[in-house]
């Protein structure tokens, strides 16, 4: 049974199919204007750093499953952890208003303190460089969508490896596919780390690093840019020697065979050319939309008891 949606590594390969399958008929749903299954139900978002995908994503999927929302933005400055309150009594003191509390947070494991206190679901919508659970399940619902597969596949990451927690949690739920290879393209200094390779190495996932950019993407099923994120270094100097490195154009969509895929789990900055946008291969605004409906079959598996899921 789903409680919590922590980490990646709590999925199996049944989950991650089932919840494709219950993503796919999300969409179905939300086309006809949704319904009310968590009709009654309350969703609290609590957000200690900025998103615009990840929490109106999660906000409108409640709010097409007939649920209400109640949402904490820029919680750093406007909770009760400005007086010094600890993560476990915010947690303590929201749950006596919702039934669900989704979490992004600076630190990471920070969700999960909170899920060890808590009544009711917490889901992790990022925490520090660590994990981001929910972005790994849309982007292989994505991969599915797109490709019809999420078996016997090259992906090939691009940039900020070892801060970026999209890459990261997503390098770890391909663990669960057949026969798929990675990729790794990333400026010195912000490479995987080694936690990560050491678990593709102990699932067998072949793996390689690849400086150019134009070899992987002449190679790959899907092409995975990311951001170098700033606020994530310890200073200005160490984020300017790496920013810019790897940027995606056209020249990279001229080698990329006519089924393979550009996807991003944005905001991008300039790491993919805005003339690649019209190119039917540009996935990610299809990516970004698809967030809504595996967030859906989430909120679906922890809060309504009839889900084949839960």
């Amino acid at each position: 049974m789903l409680r919590h949606v922590l980490r990646v590594d709590q999925f199996t390969r049944t989950d991650v199919e089932r919840l494709i399958v219950s993503a796919a008929h999300m969409r179905t749903i939300a086309e006809r204007g949704g319904d009310d299954r968590l009709r009654g139900r309350i969703l609290a978002t609590m957000f200690f750093e900025p998103s615009t995908r990840t929490r109106m994503s999660f906000e409108s999927a409640m709010i097409r499953l007939g649920g209400r929302v109640i949402t904490m933005e820029n919680a750093s400055e406007t909770s009760s952890a400005v007086k010094g309150e600890t993560i476990e009594d915010t947690v303590r003191i929201v749950e006596t208003y919702a039934d669900a509390i989704v979490i992004r947070h600076p630190v990471a494991g920070i969700p999960e303190r909170g899920a060890q206190v808590a009544a009711v679901p917490i889901i992790n919508a990022g925490d520090g460089a660590h994990e981001h659970p929910t972005q790994a399940l849309l982007d292989v619902f994505t991969i599915q969508q797109e490709l019809g597969r999420i078996d016997d596949i090259t992906v090939a990451l691009v940039g900020d490896l070892r801060y970026g927690r999209a890459p990261r949690s997503l390098a770890m739920i391909l663990t669960l596919a057949r026969n798929c290879r990675l990729i790794l393209v990333a400026p010195p200094g912000v490479e995987m780390s080694p936690d990560v390779l050491d678990a593709l190495a102990s699932h067998g996932v072949e793996y390689r690093a690849e400086i150019d950019l134009v070899a992987a993407a002449r190679e790959a099923d899907v092409v995975y840019m990311t951001r170098v994120q700033k606020e994530r270094f310890p200073d200005e100097r160490s984020y300017l020697a790496v920013r810019g490195q790897y940027q995606f154009g056209e020249q990279h969509l001229e080698v990329m065979r006519p089924q393979s895929i550009v996807l991003h789990p944005l905001p991008r900055v300039d790491e993919i050319d805005p003339a690649v946008d019209s190119d039917p291969r540009a996935a990610y605004f299809r990516q970004a939309r698809n967030g809504v409906f595996m967030r859906m079959a989430l909120l679906d598996a922890l809060l309504n008891s009839s889900s084949t899921l839960a």
